[in-house]
């Protein structure tokens, strides 16, 4: 008897899975359940090849992309930046935020300083060691990031960019109704 081809088991298995999704769901159309399984797995996949890079570089891709998106920001003059901006900029609660802001002025990469006319409010700053790390670790990252991506044709990395914004949107319209553009 021929070994069963992995490939073949996956499948079936898929089968057998959407199958008994239906039947707890009650329903036939279940390409929603699916999708949402799908985003879950790339985005672990993706989490833990993160993490695999933040082992060569010394940070985390979370933190490194918070570094980036305050090098932006300032490259652009943005200098008035606050933890509430960022947490809406990176789509993480304010205690997320904070739990990175935290870390990355342990690390001394940020500098955070109280506003001049609002002493509620705190501002954010690269270092000039966090601008350097950005420097060192981005274009790795990138490099990786795009190898993988690579493995689509521009044609369907544009159309899976167009598709997962969609979806994106339609999920905020859900969670925060106010603030979906």
């Amino acid at each position: 008897m021929p070994v069963e081809d992995s490939q073949d088991r996956v499948e079936r298995m898929r089968a057998n899975t959407r199958q008994s999704i239906r039947q707890m769901l009650g329903q036939d159309q279940i390409n929603g359940v699916e999708i949402s399984h799908l985003v879950r797995m790339v985005s672990n996949q993706y989490e833990m090849l993160g993490e695999q890079l933040a082992n060569g570089d010394g940070i985390s891709t979370p933190r490194l992309w918070l570094l980036m998106r305050l090098m932006a920001e300032e490259d652009q003059g943005n200098r008035e930046i606050t933890p509430t901006y960022l947490s809406r900029c990176q789509n993480v609660s304010r205690n997320t935020i904070s739990a990175l802001l935290r870390g990355l002025e342990d690390q001394g990469l940020i500098a955070r300083a109280l506003d001049q006319n609002d002493r509620r409010i705190f501002r954010i700053r690269l270092t000039p060691p966090g601008r350097a790390l950005v420097l060192a670790a981005a274009p790795r990252h990138g490099r990786l990031l795009n190898q993988i991506a690579a493995q689509l044709t521009l044609q369907e990395q544009d159309q899976l960019i167009q598709l997962l914004s969609q979806l994106y949107r339609s999920i905020a319209k859900e969670t925060h109704p106010m603030e979906v553009v």
